[in-house]
């Protein structure tokens, strides 16, 4: 959460700033809070101080750590902000716990419409440089990581500071192959743009920008939820939505079809296609059209989604005429839509041995998903990651498959429930975490409800990104011997979250307060041991990122520490630590004559390096040397498919949105089908422990795992029509 509220203004304001003169700028009126967001913000105090985890009184001290938090959430690069503001707002430091208390919440809007101001007049002061023109041949650098250094003590430091970002944007363009004069003029349109999204910036995003402030000052993996991004959460749990199947994206102001999914209403109807911009939405038969040009983008979206069974209707430009073209009607009547983009799926790789080949199953599970309002219903049929897991194995079964390994890369968690459960497919009706709640009591979470679905040889990939009830299930594959981790260390992430609706607690009927996602306990593995900050650490660990100070929990300052509790009883079923010194020699050997892999082992090398000197060069020889390397290394390792590769996903220094439709699908694709080094070393690795459980301890070397091929590609079917 914290990396999405960051998003949220980085792209709201994208590479630019400086100061021009009050006169010349169209700032926005000030934001205002709405009654019922100081009344949630209480409510959220009362439950935070009283049932969280790490409950602390909402005092001065908390007061001050909330300021610190919310100049972070705002500014997270100190680009925007002068020193000058943060001194004058530093009266507000210990005010903001009164602020809350009161109901009243004039002081944290203050410091939001500071820095909107600022913002504007950043984005005004790039559009002014790009007439000026930029020296390349100086040898200036770009500061990439600012979160550790001063603001800008004057305004002519800012301006220094965003000449550089925008000569940087500028250089990006012109390695890319652009001329100057386009260069301008996409620029000048970003940065008009960012301006103008400023100015769709509402009341209720600065009230959450400011919640999520207090509530991660506490404790980074406590949020506070609006009523539409709770209704987000909802969705991205359950995989499922009410509406017409039509994946949108913003280009120029218009919502544009980047995606149609299949089965949908869009998609069934025959009447739209990708590209189609939506520039009108009415609700029924006969309500009038709302015109939704310019509109921002989760707004219209908000309007098409409705009841299933209702009807919309859709005033649509076709993907091929211009905007004076006459538009037309579209009546689509919504419906349940599964999202399998973020459902687990399977694929068969078969790699071969040099003594036959052996087909190992990957399951790849995107998050732990439940339709907890089905399962409240009492749907026995209600969706969730465990059952769709069960499924697939049961068709890897019947493949015949020697192996599974369950891929968890950026994974970041989801319900405990499916934790306890998916990991139960592989290990039975056993211990498989314990919990600890505000109170110190630990209770023992078993698996009660998943028979044994697989005992044969299996893997876990997991990376920095697999976190929380993915950690859950690695460790608990980890203490009971049941298989490899592989990878890279996890996330650390050891807490446990509820999410609890501030209707509720009001006794309100109507959606307005919003929800409270607070951590309430913490876990521990079978061992005793915990995730917490130090995460699982794999039996095979290869092609590690190295930035554990900028990502995971021992990236965040006020992250619970690491303890442990008495372990639980519970027996291994089996121990892999006998496998692991061969394991590692042929994975070594393997990787030697992979030329993919040390092409990737020597990037991970260079970004490390850019990421101990913080700063990229503003050279233009420079630039261009380091871009031609690249592309050299692409082409030695791959050749003509290197070349193609590099020159579909080379730097052309556009925003997604600032390409064609058709190019940017195509470079998606492209990158969707980039060789997958770490997850086919992975594969390799396992079919070579399935060879040692198969009692084969000697092997030569042509005889070692080689690379993968992908035979089958599975997917979950929805549980229901």
């Amino acid at each position: 959460m914290k990396q999405q509220l960051i998003g949220l203004f980085l792209t709201l304001a994208v590479a630019a700033q400086g100061a021009l003169a009050d006169a010349d700028l169209a700032y926005p009126p000030p934001l205002k809070p709405a009654v019922q967001e100081a009344r949630a913000a209480h409510l959220a105090a009362e439950l935070l101080s009283r049932y969280h985890y790490k409950a602390v009184p909402l005092d001065d001290a908390l007061s001050s750590k909330v300021f610190d938090q919310y100049l972070r959430v705002l500014d997270p690069e100190k680009v925007y902000f002068l020193q000058s503001d943060i001194d004058r707002l530093a009266v507000e430091r210990t005010r903001l716990d009164d602020a809350i208390l009161s109901e009243d919440l004039r002081a944290p809007f203050d410091i939001f419409n500071v820095y909107e101001r600022r913002a504007v007049e950043r984005m005004a002061y790039a559009r002014s440089l790009l007439h000026k023109g930029f020296d390349f041949a100086s040898d200036e650098t770009l500061m990439l990581d600012r979160k550790g250094q001063a603001w800008p003590a004057t305004e002519a430091d800012a301006q220094d500071l965003w000449r550089r970002r925008v000569k940087n944007d500028w250089l990006r363009l012109k390695l890319a192959g652009q001329d100057d004069a386009a260069i301008a003029k996409v620029l000048d349109k970003r940065y008009d743009s960012a301006s103008k999204r400023l100015g769709k910036i509402t009341g209720a995003d600065a009230f959450e920008a400011f919640m999520n402030a207090y509530t991660m000052a506490i404790e980074p993996h406590t949020n506070y939820l609006g009523p539409r991004a709770a209704a987000n959460f909802d969705i991205s749990m359950r995989l499922s939505l009410a509406g017409i199947g039509a994946v949108l994206t913003d280009i120029d102001g218009y919502a544009t079809i980047r995606e149609l999914v299949a089965g949908g209403p869009a998609s069934l109807s025959g009447q739209l296609q990708v590209g189609d911009r939506i520039v009108g939405v009415a609700q029924g038969a006969t309500r009038p059209m709302d015109d939704v040009v310019g509109w921002r983008l989760d707004d219209t979206v908000n309007l098409i989604r409705g009841a299933v069974g209702s009807t919309v209707r859709l005033d649509v430009l076709p993907a091929d005429k211009g905007p004076d073209a006459p538009s037309k009607t579209v009546v689509l009547v919504r419906n349940t839509i599964k999202i399998q983009d973020s459902a687990a799926k399977a694929k068969v790789y078969s790699v071969a041995t040099g003594e036959g080949k052996r087909l190992i199953g990957v399951i790849t599970l995107p998050s732990f998903y439940e339709d907890v309002d089905a399962l409240r219903k009492g749907d026995k049929d209600y969706r969730s990651a465990g059952s769709d897991v069960a499924r697939l194995l049961a068709d890897l079964k019947a493949q015949k498959v020697d192996g599974i390994l369950m891929d968890l890369r950026d994974n970041g968690g989801g319900s405990l429930r499916e934790a306890i459960g998916l990991t139960g497919l592989f290990v039975g009706k056993v211990p498989v975490v314990q919990t600890r709640n505000a109170r110190g009591t630990v209770t023992v979470e078993r698996n009660v409800n998943t028979g044994l679905a697989w005992d044969g040889p299996m893997g876990v990939l997991i990376n920095r990104a697999s976190a929380s009830a993915s950690e859950i299930f690695a460790a608990a594959i980890q203490d009971y011997g049941r298989g490899l981790i592989i990878g890279e260390p996890s996330f650390g992430k050891g807490t446990v979250q509820t999410v609890a609706s501030l209707d509720q607690v009001a006794n309100n009927a109507n959606p307005v307060y919003g929800e409270l996602k607070m951590t309430i306990a913490q876990f521990f593995r079978v061992n005793g041991g915990t995730t917490q900050l130090r995460g699982v650490t794999p039996d095979i660990g290869y092609l590690q990122s190295g930035n554990d100070t900028l990502f995971g929990e021992s990236s965040f300052d006020n992250a619970l520490p690491w303890t442990h509790v008495k372990a639980a009883d519970y027996a291994p079923v089996g121990d892999i630590t006998a496998q692991l010194p061969r394991l590692l020699a042929w994975h070594e050997s393997r990787v030697q004559r992979e030329r993919d892999y040390q092409s990737l082992l020597d990037d991970l090398a260079k970004a490390r390096e850019q990421r101990k000197n913080n700063a990229i060069s503003l050279n233009e020889a420079v630039r261009r040397k380091e871009r031609a390397a690249l592309e050299a290394r692409l082409t030695a390792m791959l050749g003509s498919e290197g070349a193609a590769a590099g020159d579909a996903l080379a730097d052309d220094g556009l925003q997604f949105n600032e390409r064609k439709l058709s190019k940017d699908l195509a470079m998606e694709k492209t990158r969707s089908s980039v060789k997958d080094v770490r997850l086919n070393e992975a594969v390799s690795i396992l079919s070579d422990s399935v060879a040692l459980q198969e009692g084969k301890s000697q092997m030569a070397a042509s005889a070692l795992s080689t690379r993968p091929v992908v035979v089958t590609d599975l997917s979950t079917a929805p549980s229901k029509p």
